[in-house]
């Protein structure tokens, strides 16, 4: 059974550097997942839409 591992990208990094990242530890890229990210405003706590988390999910090569 292969190891899994999350890769999650950073707030001032491009893909390509997440990937490259992941490379360097000995992973393979295998799933993209994309989750948005809300903040509460206002006084009665309203989601609003902040960003967009990108998680990368690799295997052991």
């Amino acid at each position: 059974m292969p190891q899994k591992k999350k890769f999650e990208l950073l707030e001032h990094e491009s893909i390509e550097e997440c990937l490259e990242r992941m490379k360097k530890e000995g992973y393979s890229p295998v799933r993209r997942i994309e989750k948005p990210i809300f903040k509460e405003k206002g006084k009665k706590g309203e989601p609003q839409y902040f960003r967009q988390s990108i998680i990368f999910e690799g295997i052991k090569k």
